[in-house]
């Protein structure tokens, strides 16, 4: 199905932590038709697949691998699972002043103030034992049970707001009077699990509030979570509607751990798109020379969400790169290699954009302000394939609560779609 600003919404509201993004991906994948793989059993040759490791997960297609005795190139879209948040703590039961609260810890770049005076549920991940052997099941609570208040505005000192302090001012209350409760115990019961199997856990928050479509014209999309799941939704659709006989090996790879440097198991710094583009090629009767001789024919995608031009600060932005909403995809450009970007790739993304008849918008970051990075420097280092940085415009960027424009979902996905599959 094309992607759309409604596809959008549904696919973020059923999507609270990274492994929800990769179970409700992996649902998509299957209803079109792909099968999963274990990265411990032998991998068939050709056909459409997927294997999730944890909260990453990566897809592909791979028909006929060879063109004229030459290994077909990979085109790559990347992206990421996680979003800035509030997770929950070893030990989250506190009784402090006549209130039950639970002890929360920022993850990544959490803009702190906007995670105040929300509704909040919590989802993530339980590892329950389960005879001699651990199981990992989902588990999401999307009731209003946590609310981290803001400081009355009479008890600031000086009335202009106050300074959060990530270990004393995120934690959130949940109730009132008697003792300390016990959070896990909770969240177990409502994960349909008995809380002393429950061994180890990974729980976050989220806003619970649906996302929607909002302005006078319905052209904006208000959600939790768009950096970057708009780019995992956008790249997911555009990679099943890229035609598989391209002369290319589509691919989509969606990490965990973006917003935290990546250095794990599976993140965009581990082995995972390397080791698996090396399968891919073993499991169609190639060599390691096949494999390598590929990879230099080969791109990457890397999508992440970019800057739109701030109507309040724009002098926050770099004169003359007006970036707006509604106005097609976005190239990403920094020449300290914050993002991956080069004329060779930048030319490459271009003429994707030209292909799917879609505008596209050119950024840079002012030199005066420290720029974020993105998997695409540590993808075209780690893997030595050429990576572009792209992305669609937001306002909003690692709050709570996040705002695109709608007609720029099915843009950006039609470029990643048109990236995937070269003319």
């Amino acid at each position: 199905m094309p992607a759309s600003p409604q596809g959008l919404c549904e696919f973020i509201d059923a999507s609270p932590s990274p492994f929800h993004v990769c179970r409700t991906t992996a649902d998509r994948l299957r209803g079109a038709g792909f099968t999963e793989l274990s990265e411990s059993d032998p991998w068939p040759a050709g056909g459409d697949h997927f294997a999730v490791r944890a909260g990453s997960l990566i897809a592909w297609r791979s028909g006929d691998q060879n063109e004229g005795g030459r290994a077909l190139p990979f085109r790559i879209v990347g992206a990421h699972t996680d979003s800035p948040n509030l997770r929950v703590k070893q030990h989250p039961d506190r009784f402090i002043s006549g209130w039950q609260t639970v002890a929360l810890q920022p993850y990544g770049g959490a803009w702190l103030n906007s995670w105040l005076d929300r509704d909040l549920g919590v989802s993530g991940r339980l590892s329950v034992r389960e005879d001699t052997t651990i199981r990992h099941t989902l588990v999401r609570v999307d009731e209003p049970i946590l609310r981290v208040p803001q400081l009355a505005i009479h008890l600031s000192e000086d009335r202009k707001g106050v300074e959060l302090n990530p270990q004393r001012h995120v934690n959130a209350v949940w109730g009132v009077g008697g003792g300390p409760r016990n959070f896990l115990a909770y969240v177990a019961e409502r994960g349909g699990v008995p809380v002393d199997d429950v061994l180890g856990f990974d729980l976050m928050t989220h806003d619970i509030t649906p996302s929607r479509l909002v302005g006078v014209d319905d052209d904006l999309v208000s959600a939790p979570r768009l950096d970057n799941q708009a780019t995992c939704y956008a790249g997911l659709e555009g990679f099943l509607a890229a035609p598989a006989d391209a002369g290319v090996v589509p691919v989509l790879v969606l990490f965990d751990h973006e917003e935290v440097g990546s250095q794990s198991d599976h993140g965009a710094q581990s082995e995972l798109l390397l080791t698996v583009l090396e399968r891919i090629t073993l499991a169609a009767g190639g060599t390691r020379e096949d494999f390598l001789r590929r990879l230099p024919t080969s791109m990457v995608a890397s999508g992440d969400m970019a800057h739109a031009t701030h109507p309040n600060y724009p002098d926050r932005h770099e004169p003359g790169h007006l970036i707006e909403v509604n106005a097609g995809p976005v190239l990403k450009v920094q020449p300290n290699l914050r993002y991956a970007t080069d004329g060779r790739t930048a030319a490459a993304f271009a003429l994707a954009c030209a292909q799917a008849g879609v505008n596209l918008q050119r950024y840079e970051h002012r030199a005066d302000l420290p720029c974020g990075s993105t998997i695409g420097p540590m993808t075209a280092a780690n893997t030595g394939i050429p990576t572009v940085d792209v992305g669609a415009a937001q306002l909003a960027m690692h709050s709570a609560r996040e705002v695109m424009g709608a007609a720029d979902v099915a843009d950006y996905s039609a470029a990643l779609a048109a990236f995937l599959s070269p003319a």
